[in-house]
């Protein structure tokens, strides 16, 4: 952040930035630490054991996880509270600049449903076309599309926006020849041809909807900030019908904006990137934020599949900031539809993560990009942990139903035999300080929510709000066991060497029948009926315990294939549940992308925008499509070899 705009000098927001992030990882290993204390007090009554000691450190590093998230909360509570963090930036400083540089807007598209890309490209670009600084920006669809069929649709879509905007010379199409290197080498062959032409990019994903002053105020403040090499947005879910799609949305509509000014708080400027609803000055990015392939071949060699973290962190070791923009209003993007899609858009992620243990020696990062890495790695690493902390409790509980107690122990002389120990208050601190980890950052959201009156009706009122909350906890509890099983199958493979393949996302409310829900979950299935028949017959006290892990994965088949339905996903809504504010008080760029209100540019804006003569971009098989009006290359900036996460 530039140090005059906010009043404090260099010096002044270094202290405050290591103050911060002191006060952050402190209470953060502080409450883990405690947790473990108190769970170490526990199993200390009835003298340790090595495999007791093997869950105890299993216990630290996920209850330090989980606390990390729960301290980010706090953070964005108290700042959700006041309003304002004076270290963040304020968007009123640059509210009515004038633009003085060029912002490309860019598109990757691979093998999407042009019907759904043109909607959304129409949204944005009328959105746009309603903004004074709207001529700073041009449009670029970046096609990887395999399928000729779906090539030639894209093609006809372009030559139909074109026309229909007036857009010569300012919308373009572009289809490689080249497909490597995904996403990312879509981009920066973007970045090679054109990117000297423009001060920025701002990269959106086949499902972004951005509004046009959304798209402004990241131009403006990049403009005010020279020392910003990447400005991320804070990209709202919104558009699902499915009942599973309806629930996530919901969850994170209602905690996103508290989180991520929780997280800004600490980050300041060493956040991260999420590869979409961004903006990135071209210049730094060319020139410093190279991929190399890893050594090795796939999974964990090759090209870096989750690109975003990595850039993030070029971009930083370059001298530039990385910042969250998380009071920004105006961008949006979709989740998937049902437990399968979700799985599967995981297992491509946990891939691109685990490649970031590569990435973490590498020389002259900040620490905490490398902290970025270590957490990216965790959100699925901790999946297989919270499993091996789960069997080796059961071991513990088999073992001990079935040891005779010794109430004289041996090489202990004395009179007076040993009673077994049951430290019940211990243990019922430790659960409560558990619960409250994990529950108490959803309750401070509702409490941001139901304070505001005007956002306390766009979620339903609050009798519908807490209901919704309290249904969508439950299904969290009845999601956690088949997602723990579905990453911990995934960190497996990938360890074993079985890479992913890269399929288009699919983005529609695809509903999963039975049949493909047991044919993907079957060994869920086995696995917790195999599971609980063991423990209900050695140890019967501990089976009542793993209930909700249980009841998870043997139910988890049928969840999926419900939750996947749109039926019960409008029945949800007529009831009120797991409303949004997009769907109670649609922003005109969402109703124009379902086609309830679709606007059309102004003709007097038309003419003023879009009256450039010149030859369109042409998509064809043996060369790469290009402009008349085309910028200078940067063709040595960028090595053309970086990877991609979608």
């Amino acid at each position: 952040m530039d140090a005059l705009s906010s009043g404090w000098s260099r010096s002044q927001l270094r202290w405050h930035a290591r103050l911060r992030r002191t006060l952050f990882f402190g209470l953060t290993f502080l409450t883990a630490g405690c947790a473990s204390a108190l769970l170490l007090d526990v199993l200390q009554a009835n003298r340790l054991s090595g495999i007791e000691l093997l869950g105890l450190l299993l216990f630290f590093v996920l209850f330090a996880w989980i606390a990390s998230s729960f301290w980010s909360a706090i953070a964005g509570f108290a700042i959700q509270l006041a309003w304002r963090d004076p270290a963040a930036i304020q968007l009123s400083e640059v509210a009515g600049r004038p633009l003085r540089t060029r912002t490309a807007i860019v598109m990757p598209v691979y093998n999407e449903d042009p019907r759904r890309v043109a909607a959304g490209l129409e949204a944005i670009w009328c959105s746009l076309a309603q903004e004074s600084e709207r001529g700073a920006f041009d449009l670029f669809i970046l096609s990887d599309t395999r399928d000729p069929g779906i090539a030639a649709e894209e093609e006809a879509m372009w030559h139909g926006f074109v026309a229909r905007h007036q857009g010569a010379g300012r919308v373009f199409y572009r289809r490689r020849r080249d497909r490597s290197d995904h996403k990312a080498g879509n981009i920066a062959d973007f970045v090679r041809r054109w990117g000297a032409g423009y001060e920025c990019m701002i990269v959106l994903d086949a499902d972004s909807i951005m509004t046009g002053s959304a798209l402004v105020t990241l131009a403006r403040v990049m403009e005010a900030h020279p020392e910003i090499g990447i400005l991320q947005s804070l990209p709202l879910p919104a558009g699902r019908e499915t009942l599973f799609g309806r629930l996530i949305q919901f969850g994170a509509r209602l905690q996103s904006p508290m989180l991520a000014s929780g997280v800004a708080f600490w980050q300041l400027g060493e956040s991260n990137y999420w590869g979409h609803n961004a903006i990135l000055r071209l210049q730094p990015f060319a020139r410093h934020c190279t991929l190399p392939h890893l050594p090795g071949s796939p999974p964990l060699g090759g090209a870096i599949l989750s690109h975003d973290f990595v850039e993030a962190a070029f971009m930083r070791r370059a001298g530039y900031e990385v910042r969250q923009l998380p009071d920004l209003i105006g961008s949006w993007e979709e989740v998937p539809a049902n437990v399968i899609d979700y799985a599967v858009r995981d297992r491509r992620w946990t891939q691109g993560n685990l490649q970031h243990a590569r990435v973490l020696g590498f020389p002259g990062l900040h620490p905490l990009s490398r902290v970025h890495f270590v957490t990216g790695i965790l959100s699925y690493v901790s999946s297989p942990i919270w499993l091996a902390l789960l069997l080796v409790s059961s071991l513990v509980s088999a073992i001990e139903t079935t040891k005779k107690p010794q109430y004289f122990l041996p090489g202990l002389r004395s009179l007076f035999p040993h009673w077994p120990q049951i430290r019940g208050g211990e243990t019922a601190v430790l659960f409560a300080l558990t619960l409250a980890v994990l529950l108490l950052p959803k309750i401070l959201a509702a409490v941001l929510t139901l304070r505001d009156r005007q956002l306390r009706r766009q979620f339903g009122g609050a009798a519908r709000l807490c209901a919704s909350l309290l249904v969508e906890q439950l299904f969290s509890m009845v999601l956690a066991p088949s997602m723990m099983l579905f990453h911990s199958t995934f960190v497996a493979q990938i360890l074993l060497g079985k890479t992913v393949s890269w399929n288009a996302a699919s983005r529609a409310d695809r509903g999963v029948t039975l049949r493909e829900a047991f044919r993907r979950q079957k060994w869920h299935l086995a696995f917790g009926l195999a599971w609980g028949a063991i423990m209900l017959r050695v140890a019967p006290r501990f089976f009542w315990w793993l209930t909700p892990v249980l009841v998870g994965l043997i139910c988890g088949v049928w969840f999926t294939a419900w939750t996947s339905r749109t039926s019960a996903g409008r029945t949800a809504r007529r009831w009120g549940l797991f409303l949004i504010p997009e769907e109670t008080s649609p922003p005109r760029e969402l109703m124009a992308l379902r086609g309830e209100s679709v606007e059309t540019i102004p003709a007097s804006c038309a003419s003023e925008l879009f009256e450039v003569g010149g030859r369109h971009g042409l998509p064809d098989e043996q060369a790469d499509s290009e402009t008349t009006r085309r910028p200078p290359r940067l063709e040595s900036a960028l090595n053309p070899r970086p990877g991609t996460r979608s």
